[in-house]
This record gives C-alpha cells, structure tokens and sequence, in this order.
C-alpha cells in the first residue's frame, strides 16, 4: 500500500508540475515574446498553444481529483471527517479545507477562462487585432490567466503546508 500512495503523491506533484510549468511558460515566455510581432498571427499561435495547455491542464484536474482523494484516504481523512468539528478546527483539517476551496475556486475560474473568455478573447483577435473589442478581451483572458497563475501557487504553498505543517 505504501507503494501505491507513493506513486499516487508522484502522480499528484508530478501534474502540479505540468500545469503550473506550463502557466509560466506560457505567461513569462510566450505571451511577451508574442507581443512583439504581428498581432493576427500571435493571436493564432496563443489559440494554438493555449489550447494543447488547456487540455493538459484539464487532464491535470483529474489527476489532482484522483490522487488528491486517494492520498487523504490513507491519511485517514474520509468525507465524514468534513463533518466533525474536531477535524475542521485541527490545523490539518483547516489547511485541507483551504486547498480543497482553492481547488474548486481554480476549476471555476480555470472553466470560464477555458471555455468563454480565452476562445472568445482569441476569436476576436484573429478576426479584428487592432479593435477596442478584441484589446478588452485580450485583457480580460490576460487577467483570468494571470489570477489562475497567482492561485496555482497558493495551492502549491497550501499543499507544501499539508505535509509540512503551517508556519502559524
């Protein structure tokens, strides 16, 4: 059984550091690097790029759903657990209520970038780059991007947390 946990804590980091990896890159490398050129046809490279990460990442989702539910479950926390008031105000039940928000918080967030305003924002680039419209929309993916960037690694910090120990 030890074994099987620990392929699943492999499993769990290892697609954590896929889908933030990939976050990063696409913020600090390629969207900069975009900027720089013909706004149509970076906007067809970003659709392109952004949407073989989009699948990765939701790929990524079940993943972390599967793993981080099994690696609880030999840490003994059951869904009865969510019900005790013991367990809800020990810092480990608190800290995986945190990364349990987080997680539902960035699945929402990471579904409306994903699906509306990232396809909408690119749609409206390719058809029209210089228009106040598409600068809107641009902004508007930009920002969702760049909040989901910002959550991952909280949960990455609430995850150390969980196998570490708060620092309060």
């Amino acid at each position: 059984m030890h074994l099987v946990y620990l392929l699943s804590v492999f499993l769990h980091i290892l697609a954590a550091t896929a889908w933030v990896g990939g976050m990063v890159v696409l913020i600090a490398v390629l969207v900069p690097w975009l900027r720089r050129g013909d706004r149509a046809k970076a906007a067809v490279v970003l659709r392109e790029t952004a949407t073989r990460l989009r699948d990765i990442g939701w790929i990524c989702f079940a993943v972390f759903a599967v793993t981080g539910g099994f690696n609880l479950w030999v840490r003994g926390v059951r869904l009865s657990s969510f019900l005790q008031p013991a367990f809800l105000a020990s810092p480990f039940g608190q800290t995986v209520c945190y990364k349990l928000g987080l997680f539902v918080l960035i699945l929402g967030l990471s579904a409306l970038h994903d699906f509306w305003v990232g396809p909408r924002a690119a749609r409206i680039l390719e058809a029209q780059p210089q228009s106040p419209e598409a600068e809107i929309w641009r902004r508007r993916a930009g920002r969702m991007g760049r909040l989901n960037a910002v959550l991952a690694l909280l949960i990455v910090f609430v995850g150390v947390m969980l196998v570490r120990g708060r620092p309060w």
